[in-house]
């Protein structure tokens, strides 16, 4: 993306960095914060590239040249990325990063460093990293990362420019997914569950998530259409494919966007339809059934979400759930 597109999704900390290279006053160390799938470790990497790039367009990195490339497989000498080593950043990680503080750049006087999850540093580890940040380099930059600045030891923070990085709204986040080439109605579910981009575009290519999607519609639209066979159904097709509690949590959300989308169209909402590729099924079902139906559908699956929580056994939420579903199919008028 380049930084026109981030000035749409994130334009308070996009703004920020672009009038930063446009000065060439870029601060020597930032906290990126924000929400998991906010974007916040793709725009370090593009700074980097804004940082190193000799044939940008202005500020715009052209994403080509030896620079940019080796920055994005990773292998480029002067860009560090520091991740967690096991469940936390240790102390020696962080020598070595102070280490390469003190050395000039591989193959310029420019360095940059990228601190991921930074929250998870030890005590030690933290206290080490304020050598850095009190003896700052002009031609250094650091970006810290983390989802929880509260973690963050407070005078790191204080001596970092803090960016915080907002949630994606739905719409944002589902023309970026189409725009990369996700259908408009898988693009459309996975907002519907997540807003978290990187868990949506990985639901969105996942093999196992696109039949969980047919299989709970499927489910669905028989219960009302021959609702003597749903038992049947229930048991072949959603007991095969959610068959632990992890993936039942998203089978039971399918199925919440599923009534509601039979909600909305009842209620005159059809533009807040999910599941826009089955809205002539889901157009006959809302004039099939009550109102009062659709919400004890809704109830019904929100219990078997309460009871998973419980640690119910997932074959048994879910025939709990189906016989729930069912009495309320049969009587639906």
């Amino acid at each position: 993306m380049k930084w026109t597109q981030w000035l749409e999704e994130q334009k308070t900390v996009a703004t920020i960095l672009i009038n930063s290279l446009e000065q060439s006053r870029l601060g020597h160390a930032y906290l990126f914060t924000g929400q998991k799938g906010t974007g916040k470790r793709e725009v370090a990497r593009h700074l980097a590239r804004s940082f190193f790039c000799r044939n940008k367009n202005g500020i715009e990195p052209c994403g080509t040249c030896r620079d940019c490339r080796r920055i994005d497989s990773g292998n480029h000498p002067d860009v560090v990325v520091i991740r967690p080593d096991g469940r936390s950043i240790k102390k020696q990680q962080i020598a070595d990063l102070i280490k390469a503080f003190s050395y000039r750049g591989v193959e310029s006087e420019r360095k940059f460093f990228i601190v991921e999850q930074v929250d998870l540093m030890t005590a030690q580890a933290a206290n080490s990293l304020l050598k850095f940040m009190e003896e700052p380099d002009g031609q250094t930059v650091c970006v810290l990362i983390t989802e929880n600045v509260h973690a963050v030891l407070e005078t790191i923070v204080s001596r970092c420019q803090v960016l915080t990085f907002k949630p994606l709204p739905p719409e944002k986040m589902k023309r970026r997914l189409i725009g990369e080439g996700v259908a408009p109605a898988m693009a459309a579910t996975v907002t519907a569950l997540t807003a978290d981009y990187e868990e949506a575009k990985a639901l969105a290519g996942d093999e196992w998530f696109a039949k969980a999607r047919s299989v709970v519609i499927n489910y669905m639209e028989e219960l009302f259409a021959q609702p003597q066979r749903a038992m049947m159904t229930m048991y072949e097709q959603c007991a095969t494919h959610f068959t632990d509690s992890n993936r039942l949590h998203i089978g039971l959300d399918l199925m919440l966007i599923w009534f509601r989308d039979v909600l909305s169209l009842q209620t005159g909402r059809p533009e807040a339809v999910v599941f826009t590729d089955r809205l002539e099924r889901l157009n006959a079902i809302a004039d099939m059934i009550f109102m009062e139906r659709t919400a004890s559908g809704l109830a019904a699956v929100l219990a078997a979400k309460r009871r998973l929580n419980a640690n119910g056994h997932p074959l048994s939420v879910l025939e709990q759930l189906a016989l729930r579903l069912e009495e309320g199919a049969v009587s639906h008028v």
